[in-house]
């Protein structure tokens, strides 16, 4: 039997929402495994998702660039150790030349971002080099997503930690940018129930016929019960599915029809997501040298 720690108890009350006691238990029959107790809770109390994805994991920025014609523009997440960094001045100005570059240069990858150059010379990997060597931490790169359109670009940023990069045509620029904050608030994975992984599908539906079956109901209502809770997955996860944040009698896909407008892409970065931070105990560690 694995031994259920304190920290782990911790981190799945901070992905769940639910109680320590509730956490403790799953841990225990799930025999430590994270990912298990977590499935665990989700089938037995009912949790509509895991909270995990919204815990900042890492510090950094999100910087966007778009250009004057707004015909062209980029997102990157760069990282750092510290908050204190992520407020340097140094490093923001890094990540905000970094968007450009990838608005400029559309590079492939990551690995092909390193070697494009900087407005303010250099490329890319020797300026991260230097700016390590002067602050004294380490800074990555980490991801990055670039739009070039016939039609429009918005975008938004909450505070430095989250981004949204917007595709769409038709409507105004107030729309953009409305719709673009609405995806920061309500995080849509895509823009309609036909873009929805197959994988994902699959998942929610597993949990919700094990939810289902609990009920004891005969298996053709079972069904319809799972069918029904995944049809209010789609619209809770689809942008087009969605009440309209600054008008929630309206649905997105309602807004969108009277103005005569389509997004056709977006992408949200939030600062850190799916990053797992390492937390040191250190009075752990020194108890522990004191016993050598």
């Amino acid at each position: 039997m694995a031994e259920i720690t304190a920290g782990m108890v911790k981190e799945l009350r901070e992905a769940t929402g639910l109680g320590m006691m509730e956490c403790k238990k799953a841990l225990t029959e799930a025999n430590g495994d994270f990912k298990a107790a977590e499935e665990l809770l989700r089938i037995k109390s009912g949790a509509k998702a895991s909270k995990a994805a919204s815990r900042v994991a890492a510090e950094g920025v999100v910087s966007i660039f778009v250009s004057p014609d707004g015909k062209t523009g980029a997102m990157v997440e760069v990282n750092c150790e510290t908050d204190f960094m992520a407020k340097n001045d140094g490093f923001i100005s890094f990540a905000r030349d970094v968007a450009q570059a990838v608005a400029k240069n559309n590079p492939a990858d990551v690995t092909a971002l390193s070697a494009s150059a900087l407005a303010t010379g250099g490329s890319v990997e020797d300026t991260r080099k230097t700016l390590v060597m002067k602050l004294g931490e380490n800074i990555s790169v980490r991801r990055f997503v670039r739009y070039s359109t016939a039609g429009k670009l918005a975008a938004y940023s909450h505070g430095s930690k989250i981004g949204v990069l917007l595709d769409y045509t038709g409507g105004n620029e107030t729309l953009g940018k409305d719709l673009a904050m609405h995806i920061a608030a309500s995080k849509p994975i895509c823009v309609s129930k036909d873009q929805v992984a197959k994988e994902l599908l699959d998942q929610e539906r597993k949990i919700y016929s094990a939810q289902a079956a609990e009920s004891g109901k005969p298996a053709n209502i079972i069904e319809k019960m799972v069918d029904g809770r995944i049809a209010k997955y789609l619209a809770e996860v689809t942008l087009l599915g969605q009440p309209f944040v600054k008008d929630p009698d309206t649905m997105v896909e309602k807004l969108l029809a009277a103005q005569g407008a389509q997004v056709k892409a977006f992408q949200m970065f939030v600062v850190g997501e799916g990053i797992e931070k390492v937390v040191v105990d250190y009075a752990a560690e020194v108890a522990a040298a004191a016993k050598v």
